[in-house]
């Protein structure tokens, strides 16, 4: 990406937690000036210190971009601080969940270009992947800024409506969460069988990890691969057996998770 505009007109993070971080991150290396970078944050961080970026001084007049990066609940405080760049050429980019693109217009200007997105906490090593939808004021230039910083920590989809956000909430913002639990559950499985659970768990978190990076880079799908995995009436079919299983198994507990986990996010989008 060309960040020239971006380094001549600068860019505002609102909040530098663990996301933010791991953004600012990926933008320095990939060749953001750092002196074009003005970040708010009430109590930075050592290592955000040492990176050459303004901290809490004036805001630039006419920023190209200002992501917002609190937390939701810190939102309604931190907001009215940008109102002044509302309504203008400023692209404001949030990645903060359950908060709609109609509240950011009523906090900053129904003629504000904005951008809602919904990442995920892979973004801390690069592997994230984001979701990202605009208003009527976000121009085809303005998705492919978001879109190109976005890409510095992971991969990037456009959805066609907002209401689709909190699906994505359920399947990837939310869904570390699941493989973490699943990893956790695997090995306390594997040292019930037998296995040291330190070595249960290596075995766990090197098998998710492995079959997570095979399914993205195999041409195959993910049912072709499971079906070259499992012999028929081996150890793998046995296993499978019981996951498979639609009223007990992953199809019905997997499903009941991510609908949980959208309708969560309308209730909070409210």
């Amino acid at each position: 990406m060309d960040f020239t505009e971006i380094n001549q007109r600068g860019l505002v993070l609102l909040g530098c937690g663990k996301m933010g971080s791991a953004l600012l991150e990926g933008w320095l290396k990939g060749g953001i000036d750092a002196g074009s970078v003005h970040v708010l944050d009430p109590a930075p961080s050592e290592w955000l210190k040492g990176q050459g970026v303004q901290i809490n001084g004036q805001l630039p007049e006419n920023p190209a971009i200002c992501l917002l990066a609190v937390k939701p609940q810190m939102m309604g405080e931190a907001l009215p601080r940008m109102r002044a760049l509302g309504n203008g050429e400023t692209l404001f980019l949030s990645i903060a969940a359950g908060t709609s693109i109609h509240h950011f217009e009523q906090a900053l200007g129904d003629r504000t270009p904005i951008i809602r997105s919904m990442p995920n906490t892979p973004a801390a090593i690069g592997r994230g992947i984001t979701a990202i939808i605009g208003n009527a004021h976000a121009t085809p230039a303005h998705l492919d800024m978001a879109d190109g910083l976005l890409r510095a920590v992971g991969q990037v989809v456009r959805l066609s409506s907002e209401d689709q956000i909190d699906a994505v909430t359920g399947v990837s913002g939310s869904g570390p969460a699941y493989v973490f639990h699943l990893i956790e559950t695997l090995a306390a499985a594997g040292a019930a069988q037998g296995l040291p659970p330190d070595m249960a768990m290596q075995l766990a978190k090197a098998t998710v990890a492995g079959a997570g990076a095979l399914a993205e880079e195999a041409t195959e799908d993910p049912a072709q691969l499971r079906i070259n995995v499992t012999s028929p009436g081996g150890t793998t079919a046995a296993a499978l057996n019981v996951l498979m299983d639609e009223d007990t198994g992953f199809p019905h507990l997997l499903s009941e998770a991510v609908k949980a986990a959208t309708e969560r996010g309308r209730e909070l989008g409210k």
